[in-house]
């Protein structure tokens, strides 16, 4: 008796143990498969498109992204409307009809091109929410086929790109082309390491202070001058700061700086007065601006130019006695002539002043 009641309690320990198994199993369906829980209640919502874009049953329901819902069913609806022929039934969980807006629209959607299509809820702006059984109307998106068709030419695309490096990497290798001759000629590699190692020499020169580089990095003296003129010039800009010396004054001063504000104003109420003046000048108003805007001055003067010019005429023809006097060459020599008798006359006269001056006294 002790032997099987110890029998039925060891069967009943593994009754027990495959319903834990077996729930366990159960639960972990349901988490896998992504369904809405036991506890979870839902209600119905159809929607009707043109192609069912090979949704699946228990795929997913979002709302702007959010999980709230599996399709549980796809069928041909039987309806002569193109656009109603598949329908597809929902599941909806409660807790989220309120948040769903009776204007709200629905369209297939997909992650990737390589993920399951799921149907994506767009909210609306109604205050009034979707009831049990009730409708969603299907919003029209691109077809799924010539999205992934543009998806199969950027792959293709994407592939050919690879290939082109593929073969690129395949000329490196070989050594050909300027950048295989970089990698693969050993002479290139010799004379980069030849360069390395002058410049190595070069660096530990300098740090030896041999050079002129060297000895302007290591000289301690020349660190020394470097340091006094960063010193004095940071002397020259406090005195410039507290206004000392010439140019300090002309920083700090100011009396110098409101004589250069009103300089600036001057300046401008020049070319203010300059701006007024052409002006004037320009609506013909004073002497200036008549002389120019004046058609009758424009007149005399062409008159004048006129007159001006006939006389040149004329000087050139030889008429009138300044005329002659260009044109005529015994005229030219006569005045020549008299000029030069005339200039020995007062040579005689700054000579011999006294052939030319003589006094008579008369005695009655």
């Amino acid at each position: 008796m002790p032997a099987k009641g110890k029998t039925q309690w060891a069967q009943l320990k593994v009754g027990l143990l495959a319903i834990a198994a077996l729930t366990i199993f159960a639960t972990l369906i349901v988490l896998m498969s992504g369904s809405q829980g036991f506890f979870k209640t839902s209600v119905p919502m159809v929607m009707y498109l043109d192609d069912s874009a090979a949704v699946a049953v228990g795929a997913p329901v979002r709302l702007n992204g959010i999980l709230v819902g599996r399709v549980s069913k796809v069928s041909l609806s039987g309806l002569d409307d193109p656009m109603r022929t598949v329908r597809i039934e929902m599941q909806i969980q409660t807790e989220f009809l309120p948040s769903i807006p009776s204007d709200s629209q629905a369209a297939m959607a997909q992650e990737t091109l390589l993920s399951t299509k799921f149907v994506n809820i767009k909210r609306g702006k109604s205050p009034q929410a979707v009831t049990p059984g009730a409708e969603i109307k299907a919003r029209q998106i691109d077809d799924f086929n010539d999205i992934i068709a543009q998806g199969t030419s950027t792959l293709q695309a994407l592939e050919g790109v690879v290939k082109k490096l593929n073969d690129i990497a395949s000329q490196v290798e070989l050594g050909k082309g300027n950048l295989g001759k970089l990698f693969v000629d050993e002479t290139l590699y010799s004379e980069f390491l030849d360069s390395v190692r002058e410049v190595k020499k070069i660096i530990v020169a300098v740090n030896e202070g041999k050079g002129n580089l060297g000895k302007a990095l290591n000289d301690d003296q020349l660190y020394e001058d470097v340091k006094t003129a960063v010193a004095r010039t940071n002397k020259l800009l406090d005195d410039v700061d507290q206004g000392q010396g010439t140019v300090g004054r002309l920083v700090q001063d100011r009396k110098l700086y409101d004589e250069g504000v009103k300089l600036i104003e001057d300046t401008r109420g020049a070319i203010a007065d300059t701006r007024h003046l052409l002006a004037e000048l320009n609506a013909g108003k004073g002497t200036a601006g008549r002389l120019l805007k004046s058609n009758e001055f424009a007149d005399q003067l062409k008159a004048s130019i006129s007159r001006l010019d006939s006389i040149m005429d004329k000087l050139n023809q030889g008429q009138g006695t300044l005329g002659q006097l260009l044109v005529n060459p015994s005229l030219y020599e006569s005045l020549d002539g008299t000029s030069r008798e005339m200039n020995g006359l007062m040579k005689d006269f700054r000579t011999n002043p006294k052939k030319f001056l003589s006094i008579k006294l008369h005695i009655f």
